[in-house]
């Protein structure tokens, strides 16, 4: 068993060493976490938006209804997609508390 997994190993190896299959798992980790980020500042561009609006109309930063009903549609879709529905309720709790603070210095200025 150990002799398949080596010759596995090297046979997936380029002549400078580097595992090529390695190498494209982790080319495409960097291509989905380079998606994320332009993701992520897109919404917080939009969320900005919307908290200057909200200054403007002087309407709370938060509004703890629609995130619970954002958390639940959340946990639900990461069922759905085979994702630990606590890591994702984590991520978007995060976010979620990141753009209040924003919100909240809008509102200031």
């Amino acid at each position: 068993m150990p002799h398949e997994t080596q010759s596995q190993s090297s046979s997936s190896a380029s002549s400078d060493g580097e595992d090529q299959m390695l190498a494209t798992f982790r080319k495409s980790i960097d291509n989905i976490d380079a998606a994320i980020i332009h993701m992520l500042a897109e919404r917080f561009r939009i969320t900005q938006a919307v908290g200057e609006y909200k200054a403007k109309v002087t309407l709370p930063p938060a509004d703890p209804e629609r995130e619970k009903r954002q958390i639940e549609r959340l946990r639900a879709l990461s069922e759905a997609a085979d994702l630990d529905p606590e890591f994702s309720e984590k991520f978007l709790r995060f976010i979620i508390d990141e753009v209040i603070r924003h919100h909240e210095k809008a509102r200031s200025k």
